[in-house]
């Protein structure tokens, strides 16, 4: 404290000094006692700021010596403790931190950044994840079902849960959540598809775009029924001439992948132009498909719309997506690929996600059925004209 003139009061071990406060002088109250055989001078209060005055300083003074309250030292000690102890808590701020860290740039977690920071981050930000409550996210759940579709609120309700189960996976957090999270039913599973003109008239789009790298990324999309951040990330190195396989890198099922290259997706990647890579005029990118500047590619969303507004197609087809649909309906819809075989090609983690498209597989089986029953009708027909045949000559039925 600096040296100013100390000014007693009618309490004992309280005195003040003048300093220069908001309105101009004001008295500052100083308490001085003993505690564990030390002497201790603190500041109690301000006369304006803090409305203090001899009698509530002489209490504060009360309560230190009898240690009913922490010293102003015990107080800063113990504040920044509790500072110390929370910076090394795994809030879920902290967990969010983490997994963000652990992902590429991408659209998808910039998507998932807004979610966090607009729905989660206020919540639960600060809470661990014992200390997140059922009744908590029950409410979220229920106030974002006022406003929000059920897909989007399950979106925001899958995040919490991805953070957290990240936590656990990493070893940051011995327990994840004690109950399991209750989310919307959705039943907005949309599967596109394309009539043989429609197809005929996107096909035209792309051989007239003059981009290669978005018409070829189209393609493949089509040819291969991969998705679109596979096919960003895809690398020369991933693909294998010799054996006809490309490696899917990281796909959203979780483990790498391999699935057979076709003709004409072979064909396709054969006269795909090697980009130069910035990092060295000498060399070629490793990127099948990289941007301008030479890095991954995070979207084709303004060229794709441009070429599905000119082969005529319907606005809410989605062109990379639905291209990807496109593939899988083909197959499904031949009868000549099981589902099994036809998850493992879309690399579905789960045979759920390829149930969408059994309806196809059950219509051709039935067209088979019909196809079956058609011939065992004109032969069962052929079979009973000549019988009446027979009966009309009076010859005898052959046994």
């Amino acid at each position: 404290m600096p040296i100013k003139d100390r000014f007693k009061t009618d309490y004992p071990g309280v005195f003040y000094i003048i300093g220069d406060g908001a309105r101009g002088p004001e008295k500052i109250y100083y308490i001085r006692y003993r505690r564990d055989g030390k002497i201790i001078e603190e500041k109690a209060g301000r006369q304006f700021q803090n409305d203090m005055t001899p009698a509530r300083a002489a209490g504060i003074r009360s309560q230190r010596i009898d240690k009913k309250a922490p010293s102003n030292k015990d107080k800063r000690t113990a504040e920044r403790l509790s500072k110390e102890m929370e910076a090394e808590k795994w809030t879920v701020n902290r967990l969010w931190k983490a997994y963000k860290e652990g992902k590429p740039e991408t659209k998808s977690i910039s998507t998932e950044e807004y979610r966090f920071k607009k729905h989660l981050e206020e919540a639960f930000g600060k809470k661990e994840a014992a200390d997140i409550a059922q009744l908590d996210v029950d409410r979220l759940r229920i106030a974002l079902g006022k406003t929000r579709k059920p897909q989007t609120v399950k979106h925001i309700l899958n995040l919490l849960d991805r953070i957290i189960h990240y936590g656990v996976k990493k070893g940051l957090i011995t327990r994840g959540l004690s109950f399991k999270i209750q989310k919307p039913v959705v039943h907005n599973i949309k599967t596109e598809d394309l009539s043989e003109d429609q197809l005929r008239a996107l096909l035209s789009a792309l051989e007239a775009e003059s981009n290669v790298q978005v018409r070829n990324i189209m393609k493949l999309a089509l040819f291969t029924g991969m998705r679109r951040g596979e096919i960003f990330k895809l690398k020369w190195d991933d693909i294998d001439f010799r054996r006809n396989l490309i490696t899917i890198r990281d796909p959203k099922g979780g483990q790498d992948q391999v699935i057979p290259m076709n003709p004409p997706a072979r064909q396709l990647l054969e006269n795909h132009p090697k980009m130069k890579d910035p990092r060295g005029p000498m060399s070629k990118n490793p990127l099948v498909f990289p941007s301008e500047d030479g890095k991954q590619r995070k979207t084709i969303q303004n060229p794709s719309r441009e070429i599905r507004q000119r082969a005529g197609l319907p606005k809410d087809f989605r062109p990379m997506h639905g291209l990807r649909h496109v593939f899988a309906s083909m197959l499904a819809s031949s009868g000549q690929v099981d589902m099994y075989t036809l998850q493992k090609l879309l690399t579905h983690k789960s045979p759920l996600m390829t149930q969408r498209y059994a309806h196809l597989r059950d219509e051709a089986l039935r067209r088979a059925s019909t196809l079956a029953g058609n011939i065992l009708e004109h032969i069962v027909h052929s079979a009973a004209q000549e019988v009446e045949r027979q009966e009309a000559k009076g010859e005898p039925q052959k046994r």
